[in-house]
């Protein structure tokens, strides 16, 4: 290690002391601090770590969150960046934070990496492990659309072709380059539906086939393009799986209920879209060892994720988290809405910054208007774009009276708290939700 990555070290283990300590931050800048030091300091942060890299579209924090449990049940120590800070900087900060007492024996990461930024960490890194989630379109701003965010992931790929691919093999896409590497495939099971012929919604991205481009079909659709795709006209269809759901027992905004291979499992968080990223978990565990015994052990572990479906106790309020940010995962968020039994207050913060997504267009995408409003009073808006969001709720047939908003955070909170109802969900772009996290933590809502 050369003393430049000596002192960058240093300085960036201080910094995140202070951080941390004092002021309850530090997911990013000491790694920034230190990077910019020595561009060269995750490489020998790194160096001696079995790396799983998890990344795509969506679901890749729970699914980061979920792997990390399950190899939590067989290794003493697992690092991980549970923030969801996933770039250079934040994946150097998860490094830094780590003490020379939590040093294990063998040392692995499990690491949710920014699709855009897979291929400058495996300058730095060979993982031994992908874990591909899905692609979907999302901030075109920063990606472009979903074959330049996939080109931008198998650049990194391509830098590590031993290591191992677990690939949700219901996202055709991922299917749609050969590659080198072993590959392990998860999915829904098609059993009892392949008579079905089924096409996806007409504004659905990634329904052409790969190989002829034609528009692909269906036995079974769970979501937006993922199922199990044939291709009529020149035969391409999904791979064989490897592990698979086979039959989905409950489904609420709180908990699921779900088999994977002929074992019954359950996680407290809701959707078939967390019910992925726990087959992705369950994958990645199996493939490196873990029983199936253990994993029902660590999906029984109740841990919140990081504004992922995070609950938290707002007065005599119950107050879920539930990141958004782009149409398909918010559709996701909004059917998981649906199958809330009770009445509820509906809480949206929509910010436009780089983290976000500048174009706020996607908004337009969601199925609002499939929400069941007889039950959400009231809809409270926010954040640095609320005027777009209210709108929305407005086009979707919102009343003028059910509709509330607040001018910053303050007053958002104060809404939320003097509402009658008891459930509250709050639905938040990254840096939104980021900034109301940090107004509950300082307010003791949030326990540090």
């Amino acid at each position: 290690m050369s003393l430049k990555s000596k002192l960058a070290i240093g300085l960036g283990k201080t910094s995140y002391q202070i951080l941390h300590n004092g002021f309850h931050r530090g997911s990013s800048l000491p790694g920034k601090l230190a990077y910019r030091l020595d561009p060269k300091v995750l490489q020998d942060l790194s160096q001696d770590y079995k790396i799983i890299l998890v990344t795509g579209t969506n679901g890749k924090t729970l699914t980061t969150a979920l792997i990390t449990k399950i190899l939590q049940q067989k290794y003493h120590y697992v690092l991980t960046n549970p923030t969801g800070s996933n770039m250079i900087q934040g994946i150097t900060s998860a490094f830094l934070a780590q003490s020379s007492q939590q040093s294990p024996a063998k040392k692995i990461a499990v690491l949710e990496v920014d699709e855009a930024n897979v291929a400058p960490i495996c300058e730095a890194m060979t993982p031994s492990v992908f874990v591909l989630t899905n692609i979907f379109r999302d901030q075109m701003d920063r990606y472009g659309e979903i074959y330049t965010t996939f080109e931008k992931i198998v650049a990194g790929i391509k830098k590590a072709p031993q290591a191992k691919l677990i690939i949700n093999a219901d996202a055709s896409i991922f299917n749609s380059i050969d590659l080198p590497n072993p590959k392990i495939y998860y999915g829904f099971s098609d059993d009892g539906h392949q008579n079905q012929d089924l096409r996806a919604k007409f504004n659905v991205d990634g329904i052409l086939c790969p190989q002829c481009q034609h528009i692909m079909h269906y036995h079974l659709i769970t979501y937006a393009n993922l199922g199990s795709y044939f291709c009529p006209n020149c035969h391409y269809e999904r791979p064989q799986l490897d592990y698979q759901v086979t039959a989905v027992e409950q489904l609420l905004p709180n908990r699921s209920t779900f088999t994977i291979d002929g074992n019954t499992f359950s996680i407290n968080i809701g959707g078939m879209y967390n019910i992925y990223n726990a087959l992705a978990a369950y994958a990645t565990g199996r493939t490196l060892g873990v029983s199936v015994a253990e994993i029902h052990q660590a999906f029984q572990a109740d841990e919140q994720v990081f504004g992922r479906q995070e609950v938290i106790s707002l007065g005599n309020k119950q107050l879920t988290i539930i990141l958004v940010k782009n149409p398909v995962g918010l559709n996701q968020v909004l059917a998981t809405l649906e199958t809330d039994p009770d009445s509820y207050c509906l809480g949206f913060l929509l910010n436009a910054n780089y983290a976000d997504g500048i174009d706020t267009s996607w908004i337009w995408d969601g199925d609002f208007e499939d929400l069941p409003f007889e039950k959400i009073n009231p809809i409270i808006t926010g954040g640095e774009r609320w005027q777009d969001i209210n709108l929305r709720f407005k086009i979707a047939g919102v009343s003028t009276q059910q509709l509330q908003h607040a001018t910053d955070l303050d007053q958002f909170i104060s809404a939320l708290k003097q509402q009658p109802q008891t459930k509250i969900y709050v639905l938040a772009t990254y840096t939104a939700m980021l900034q109301l996290r940090q107004k509950l933590i300082n307010s003791g809502d949030i326990k540090q």
